[in-house]
């Protein structure tokens, strides 16, 4: 008799059936504490998780309570470090234990998936030269294959992805939120590519993810289509966010079939696959799960925070791919939003600004509250 209950057979179902759809499953979350429970070996084990994402609030959440970071916070007092290379230290040395536990993984995807993902100084996201040396630096102290770096799609970032990406480390773009932009991180990752096979590296190590934000979009234009008010407006409250993912999506499916593709294909490079980005719903109106169960697709990948992969877990409604030909919807979509006088082009311009402002005081924050730690424990020592 089978004794296992039917929750947890519809738990193992709806992650199951949404990584049979192509969807890697990544964690976006990391803390020591996470690590040392053997809470992300569970996750891994048993709710499909495949890869780990973060980012400076990620870690402002983490290491700012100081909780599991007490020992090596006393060390590097006593050694007197700068708090620069304190939090270096600390973040690289997570991401390595969680690159560690998602080793088997790397290895069974031959490098697709088993991949953690670490983000340069996000005060560095408009200067080239110095994400470029951030970026050489960070997958050098984090040593391990399967690391990823985080550059932000900036205009000034789109230059460092391609470098970097020419230089044989894999990229993780981050705050992508417009099509025109994402069409620039496509281009600046090909680009990488092509200098990469110039040099003679094997293309085929070479890995890279381009995040797309999603419930921020719907945050911002819900906000001008409430102020609008009118029933045609509160129509589309809940339905940009996805008509932008999944036009980015057609996008994806444009590039990555055309013929400046087709060569690099044939030298064995990975395609840049899209990742959803901002999975948590912010509105509570919305079903906890739409930003999965609605961006289905294969090929993707879908990073959620803790709360989002235990809803999807229990009562996601994975019904096959729910991008693919809902495109001239999608556009439908964008364009009677435009109609109403809200600028497509103003939201994500806005939006990118916000984003890198917003992970530049979280980074500020996390520094405030290591430096404030370095002193106790200094004292502590003295």
């Amino acid at each position: 008799m089978n004794t296992v209950s039917t929750e947890a057979t519809a738990t193992a179902g709806a992650l199951k059936r949404l990584a049979d759809e192509g969807v890697s499953i990544w964690l976006d979350d990391l803390s020591r504490k996470r690590i040392e429970s053997g809470n992300l070996a569970d996750l891994i084990a048993n709710k499909n998780v495949v890869g780990v994402t973060t980012n400076p609030s990620i870690f402002q959440a983490a290491i700012g309570s100081g909780e599991g970071y007490e020992e090596q916070l006393a060390d590097l007092a006593v050694r007197g470090v700068t708090v620069d290379e304190a939090v270096r230290m600390m973040t690289t040395a997570d991401v390595r234990a969680a690159a560690d536990i998602l080793r088997p993984v790397y290895d069974a995807t031959e490098g697709r998936d088993g991949r953690v993902s670490i983000e340069v100084d996000p005060r560095l996201a408009h200067d080239t030269t110095a994400t470029i040396a951030e970026a050489r630096q960070l997958a050098w102290l984090v040593d391990r294959p399967n690391v990823m770096i985080k550059i932000p799609a900036t205009k000034a970032g789109l230059p460092a992805i391609t470098e970097v990406i020419a230089q044989g480390i894999s990229v993780n773009v981050t705050l992508i939120f417009s099509l025109e932009r994402y069409r620039e991180v496509m281009d600046a990752y090909l680009a990488g590519l092509e200098k990469a096979a110039a040099k003679g590296l094997d293309l085929s190590a070479i890995h890279s993810v381009a995040s797309f934000f999603v419930s921020r979009v719907d945050s911002e234009i819900d906000k001008r289509l409430a102020t609008i008010g009118t029933d045609p407006a509160l129509a589309l409250k809940g339905r940009a966010a996805l008509a932008n993912a999944r036009l980015a999506y057609e996008a994806y499916e444009h590039v990555f079939s055309g013929d400046r593709w087709t060569a690099l294909g044939g030298a064995r490079a990975n395609k840049q696959r899209p990742l959803w980005a901002s999975t948590g719903v912010k509105d509570p109106a919305y079903k906890d799960t739409l930003y999965v169960d609605d961006l289905v697709a294969p090929g993707t990948v879908n990073t959620m925070p803790e709360a989002t992969l235990n809803a999807t877990a229990d009562h996601g409604v994975i019904t096959g791919d729910t991008v693919s030909g809902g495109y001239a919807q999608a556009r439908a979509d964008l364009a009677a939003v435009e109609a109403l006088g809200i600028s497509y082009d103003e939201v994500v311009t806005r939006l990118e600004d916000e984003g890198v402002a917003k992970f530049e005081v979280a980074w500020q924050d996390l520094l405030d509250a290591v430096q404030k730690s370095l002193g106790s424990k200094g004292a502590d020592a003295e």
